[in-house]
């Protein structure tokens, strides 16, 4: 079963080469890995294409839509070709490791695999204690009061199916998508898992993830969640 590997990009030249070079060292199952370019204005593009020259399994693909994780994301659903996804970020702040884990998990009959840093043998190391805290919070919240099976909802660090992802009503256009998949999903009726993972903060680059400015967007979706465990009790 092959497995799209989509990695949203956004002036990461200091980092996107050292993620393709670990990823082709430490995968060994059969994947193709989409990097897909979020309007650079750097170097991203060109180490991308010369790594492509390297890695017959990577495309360079362009978000022409407008710039955001979200709509950078679903650019990279639309042209994996892969049974299962998982979006990657490219700051290497994901512990590649994991990737293997859940790709076993979800061989087992799992629809989404979440990579849980609020578990045994998760962690997150370094960042914002703030944003550690709202994401934790929006984990252990979504898991005793939604029901769904993981403590770690805003990581966007998820294994699905592609028939998971194919049938959902993307409506996200920046990072609340990492929220939107995973509730959408569940609500549907698809089997979801977890597995412990390790988030490190990015040590080059900066990030476009701006907390507050997400602030409305995650709690809209959130809310909708809530209606619908609502409703679902009734």
């Amino acid at each position: 079963m092959k497995l799209s590997i989509i990695v949203p990009a956004h002036n990461e030249e200091d980092n996107i080469g050292s993620l393709i070079d670990k990823i082709g060292l430490i995968l060994k199952i059969d994947f193709e890995l989409l990097v897909v370019n979020d309007h650079s204005s750097d170097s991203t593009t060109r180490i991308v294409l010369e790594k492509a020259k390297l890695f017959n399994n990577l495309r360079l693909i362009e978000n022409k839509s407008d710039a955001g994780f979200g709509n950078t994301l679903r650019t990279g659903f639309a042209n994996a070709s892969g049974d299962f996804i998982l979006p990657l970020m490219a700051d290497l702040c994901d512990d590649l490791d994991t990737i293997s884990i859940m790709y076993e998990e979800i061989n087992k009959g799992y629809d989404v695999v979440c990579g849980s840093r609020y578990i045994k043998g998760g962690a997150r190391i370094g960042g914002s204690n703030l944003k550690g805290i709202l994401s934790s919070l929006a984990g252990w919240s979504a898991y005793y009061l939604l029901g769904i099976s993981t403590h770690d909802i805003a990581n966007a660090f998820k294994m699905y199916r592609k028939k998971v992802i194919d049938s959902i009503d993307i409506e996200a256009k920046g990072f609340e998508i990492s929220m939107e998949l995973p509730l959408k999903a569940y609500y549907a009726g698809f089997k979801i898992t977890e597995v412990p993972t390790v988030w490190r903060e990015r040590k080059k680059g900066k990030s476009s993830f701006r907390m507050f400015n997400l602030v409305p967007n995650y709690l809209k979706i959130y809310l909708w969640a809530i209606k619908k465990r609502l409703l679902k009790l009734k």
